[in-house]
């Protein structure tokens, strides 16, 4: 493992000269946000500029405080001049898992451990059994031999315990081995400052909507929030009612800017949210996703030639029915 993990990372810095100016891009969330803390470390003092860019707005109150907690500099993808750089990697993501990254027309290097799409890349290191990217990067750290600062190594244990819920979902030996590695160098306070930072007040209301509005099917619960001020509200939402006794599956949908986004759970017994998503939904936009966690993203043109008249109640009704059908198929 050692030996592989060396000739990873080798053949990852071979794509670097010391004059390039290299973009990191990611779609932001705590796995993205380390790994790509990881890549900038790993190229310091091997090139010449190291900018990390998101193509997402930022919102979850765990996202925010681990950025301002851990010092990381982030910018806008709307901000940055793509030409500019000479070189571009991508982390805890692919070209095709959202929509802004097309501005790029191809990149050096992919890393990442969701399921394989095709695109094409001098440097590709995919590995979907793996529960985080943050465990693949920080097999790259040990081998290159760096040695991690607090803040970093706090932000990849983070990442692990938050793609992997704290080992719940998804994992491998590697996952618990970078656990492992990490947490003797991590600053145990700093982390639980970031895992506190839940939610903001102003989300309390979506709970009491769903808690008034949801709906228990065949082990199911589903919620339709309506418009919701970030997609991920419905994450947050969808782990909540995950810990109902008795609860196996929850499906917790909401609109933000024009697109419907639809939420999977499930205790991980026998079920695959990733393929439902895609049976239920895949033919209106995109979705998949992990055995446990899944999502869905719609936009409205589609649902509204879908569903006449799309209020509410009539929306809920149409998962129901989708979620229903394809899951006894």
């Amino acid at each position: 493992m050692k030996r592989l993990a060396q000739q990873k990372v080798n053949r990852f810095l071979e794509c670097f000269t010391p004059e390039d100016r290299v973009l990191i891009v990611i779609n932001a969330d705590p796995d993205a946000i380390a790994s790509a803390m990881a890549v900038k470390r790993l190229l310091w003092r091997r090139v010449a500029a190291i900018v990390i860019t998101h193509v997402n707005r930022i919102d979850r109150p765990d996202n925010q405080t681990m950025i301002q907690t851990l010092g990381v500099k982030l910018v806008g993808f709307e901000h940055v001049d793509v030409a500019s750089f000479s070189r571009t990697v991508m982390v805890d993501s692919q070209p095709s898992h959202h929509p802004d990254f097309a501005r790029i027309k191809r990149f050096n290097a992919v890393i990442d451990h969701h399921p394989q799409t095709e695109f094409d890349a001098d440097f590709q290191d995919i590995r979907p059994g793996y529960g985080a990217t943050s465990s693949i990067m920080t097999e790259y750290l040990f081998a290159a031999k760096i040695k991690l600062s607090a803040r970093l190594a706090s932000g990849l244990l983070y990442a692990i315990k938050t793609d992997t819920h704290n080992f719940e979902r998804q994992a491998v030996q590697e996952d618990l081995r970078a656990f492992q590695l990490l947490y003797k160098h991590a600053n145990l306070p700093l982390l639980r400052k970031i895992e506190s930072a839940e939610f903001k007040p102003e989300y309390l209301r979506y709970f009491r909507y769903a808690l008034q509005t949801f709906r228990l099917r065949h082990e199911k619960i589903y919620v339709h929030l309506g418009e919701v001020v970030h997609p991920d509200v419905c994450v947050m939402i969808a782990d909540f009612f995950m810990k109902v006794q008795s609860v196996a599956w929850t499906v917790v949908s909401g609109i933000c800017k024009d697109k419907l986004t639809v939420v999977f759970r499930n205790d991980g017994i026998r079920k695959n949210a990733g393929s439902l998503a895609q049976k239920a939904f895949g033919a209106f936009g995109s979705a998949g996703g992990h055995k446990s966690m899944a999502r869905a993203e719609l936009p409205m043109d589609n649902v509204e030639a879908l569903i006449e008249r799309p209020t509410d109640t009539r929306i809920i009704r149409w998962i129901v029915e989708r979620v229903e059908g394809k899951s006894k198929s």
